[in-house]
């Protein structure tokens, strides 16, 4: 009797025989896994930012006064650019946050040709995912991402030497955005000039675009590829019991 049959009979059951493809169909998706880890492996490590390149350059920040744009004023100026600083109240910052953008665009796109500059855009991860319970100021977020991305492209077949970086940032620990979400979700505020940093860093260095906390980068992704999973990191950041039945 074989080995097979001793197994059988003392069983009394017969095991499928695998298939041929299973194995090298496994070892696919743990290939494909280990590149994509290293893909963003690469992509994070690499770090061309020298901060010499920043000192006397001219920048223009807009919403200086709080929050993200205050810590970037602060950053600047200790690294020697030239500021031009404007502020702003929360309730204005709502009624043109996005028209304010495409308005101070178009003003400084000429002299941002002439001089091969760059535009930085901080926008919100709720620009690129839309999650519950803010959809006017995700609305706002998507329509600033395609006009920016637009523009990008319209540079690009023009051969304008202008980068635009976009920046997908979560939410901050600064009281006005706390509040705003108190109770919704649980979310871990950011520190503040952390995420300014990323976001002079990939100005500095021209990046497409800047992701923080990193993470951000992955859940876009994930929009496209699968959006069950994108469904359910989304639920685990709200802070929402669904009732139970009558």
């Amino acid at each position: 009797m074989t080995s097979a049959e001793k197994e059988k009979s003392s069983t009394g059951l017969c095991r499928p025989p695998l298939s041929p493809a299973a194995g090298p169909g496994r070892a696919m998706k743990v290939l494909l896994l280990v590149g994509l880890g290293a893909l963003f492996f690469a992509y994070y490590w690499d770090d061309n930012f020298d901060p010499a390149s920043l000192q006397g350059a001219r920048v223009l920040l807009t919403g200086a006064s709080v929050g993200v744009g205050e810590e970037l004023a602060y950053h600047y100026a200790r690294l020697g650019s030239h500021l031009v600083l404007t502020a702003h109240t929360e309730a204005l910052l709502q009624k043109v946050n996005f028209l304010s953008y495409v308005q101070l665009t178009s003003l400084a796109l000429p002299s941002l040709t002439d001089s091969k500059g760059s535009l930085v855009v901080v926008s919100s991860l709720l620009g690129r995912v839309p999650t519950s319970f803010s959809s006017p100021y995700s609305a706002a977020k998507f329509a600033l991402d395609s006009f920016f991305g637009s523009l990008r492209r319209e540079l690009d077949v023009q051969d304008v030497n202008v980068a635009i970086t976009m920046c997908v940032l979560g939410l901050q620990d600064r009281a006005s955005a706390a509040e705003g979400v108190r109770g919704v979700t649980r979310a871990k505020a950011a520190p503040g000039p952390k995420a300014a940093l990323a976001v002079i860093r990939g100005s500095a260095t021209r990046a497409s675009g800047v992701f923080y906390p990193w993470r951000f980068h992955l859940l876009c992704l994930l929009r496209g590829w699968m959006p069950q999973p994108r469904a359910w990191f989304i639920r685990q950041e709200l802070n929402i019991t669904t009732p139970a039945a009558a």
